[in-house]
């Protein structure tokens, strides 16, 4: 089985919450962390990734917390998913800045698979915004109780 990381995921639920609860001012960690069902030192150790990436804003102080750098449509499951786990690909073979390149990719058949299936990967996550994510949370919860 070929598994997303749990940082990955909670990562993008952590981006879905801020970009659905950010209107009032920053969201708090632990506001987050509750809704989310999340450690809030996870979501801690997850946001800093975020905002390292540009993708989250930290406030310091009261009221302080965590805002979208950028607006919600500009933000991609990609650049999240790269956030975390940097360049995306299903083996490192494919990696164009792989610094000790298999020396079969000239003739490898799978080489050319995990490539395009890893491009194939890339292309949909790139098609994916964080509005998307969040018009799709609020049809799943239209309270908007757990988002």
């Amino acid at each position: 089985m070929i598994r997303i990381p749990t940082q990955v995921r909670y990562a993008l639920r952590t981006m879905v919450d801020v970009g659905l609860n950010q209107e009032k001012g920053p969201v708090l960690r632990h506001d987050i962390a509750r809704r989310q069902e999340i450690s809030a030192n996870y979501v801690a150790q997850i946001s800093r990734k975020l905002v390292s990436a540009n993708l989250l804003i930290g406030v310091k102080g009261p009221g302080g917390g965590y805002c979208l750098a950028k607006s919600c449509e500009d933000i991609r499951a990609s650049d999240v998913l790269r956030a975390i786990e940097g360049p995306l690909a299903l083996v490192h073979c494919v990696l164009e800045e792989d610094e000790t390149p298999c020396s079969r990719t000239d003739f490898c058949v799978t080489h050319r698979l995990w490539g395009r299936l890893s491009r194939s990967m890339e292309d949909f996550l790139d098609s994916i915004t964080l509005h998307d994510l969040m018009q799709e949370a609020l049809e799943l919860d239209p309270e908007g109780s757990t988002a």
